[in-house]
């Protein structure tokens, strides 16, 4: 095992990546677990960074801690290895920091345990497989071992060639709604084939631009997202709540909203009560005047 870390990893340069892709779980992990103790309130555990008022969400420290590691990774010498490892594992200590309320970022509002918040375990999870692969000496567009060089004009071509299909291929298949494979097939370009040959997801830019409503494509979209798509996303969200615990909260806008929507929903209601109660009413003027009118015409009829 030693032998084949030293091979795999010291031999080829990849230990300063090794020490970010190790410091980025293990920091993601803790702080999950102590967010997750935060909010369960436990009586032994930490809580919330705040000053005053304001509280200090931990993407600050993300933050400071890739600003450190990024210039000290700039400012070691090429031959201190251990300095750009250190520098390395701070960078990938900030990096989860920052990615884990990567939503808060995204959305600028506290959407940590909602069901926005799912976007900070994406972008982590993300980051993981892309340092992953990167790890395992799988490089982007499937060109690891070729340099282009200026005096190889055929070699260049292709290089050029290959980078341009494959970035294509690429875009066509984020389009298509499908970002993990796209993703994952920059590294993979034969997942990208496979990504632009099938169906788009619907709701995404190349469904709303070539599956007209109603059509048979779009139907097929559809029942596809149904039977494979939507299994596979419970899927996601069912390990997303194991590891990182469930976004079941309701920002406060989307509280008022809902409040404001019973609020106007009660309304309605009280106004059909009120109608119907109104209808009632005169229905039973009616009759009541009509068995007047009935009763005065029996009573004439008997004095005649």
């Amino acid at each position: 095992m030693i032998d084949l870390f030293r091979q795999r990893i010291m031999d080829t340069g990849r230990l300063p990546l090794f020490g970010f892709f190790v410091a980025f779980i293990v920091t993601f992990v803790l702080t999950r677990v102590n967010v997750r103790l935060i909010r369960a309130d436990v009586r032994w555990w930490f809580r919330n960074v705040t000053a005053g008022d304001l509280h200090i969400h931990h993407v600050v420290f993300g933050v400071v801690l890739m600003l450190m590691g990024g210039v000290a990774s700039l400012a070691a010498p090429d031959a201190y290895v251990g300095l750009d490892l250190a520098a390395a594992i701070v960078f990938g200590m900030g990096s989860a920091l920052v990615l884990d309320e990567f939503a808060l970022i995204l959305h600028l509002s506290d959407v940590y345990w909602t069901e926005k918040g799912r976007a900070s375990l994406d972008a982590v999870f993300v980051a993981i497989a892309v340092t992953g692969l990167l790890l395992l000496g799988i490089h982007p567009f499937g060109f690891g071992g070729v340099t282009p060089d200026p005096g190889a004009s055929t070699l260049s071509g292709l290089y050029v060639t290959s980078l341009v299909i494959n970035l294509v291929l690429a875009v066509l298949t984020l389009l298509k709604g499908k970002i993990w494979t796209g993703l994952i097939g920059l590294f993979v370009p034969a997942l990208l084939i496979v990504g632009v040959l099938r169906l788009a997801r619907p709701g995404s830019p190349w469904a709303r631009w070539r599956y007209a409503p109603g059509s048979r494509k779009h139907s097929r979209a559809v029942r596809n997202e149904k039977r494979f798509r939507r299994p596979l996303i419970r899927a996601k969200i069912w390990v997303q709540e194991f590891i990182a615990g469930r976004h079941d909260h309701i920002t406060p806008e989307l509280l008022q909203r809902r409040t404001a929507a019973e609020r106007a929903r009660r309304r309605k209601v009280a106004r059909a009560q009120r109608k119907a109660v109104a209808r009632a009413r005169r229905h039973a003027v009616s009759r009541t005047r009509r068995r007047g009118v009935e009763l005065r015409a029996r009573r004439s009829k008997s004095d005649h």
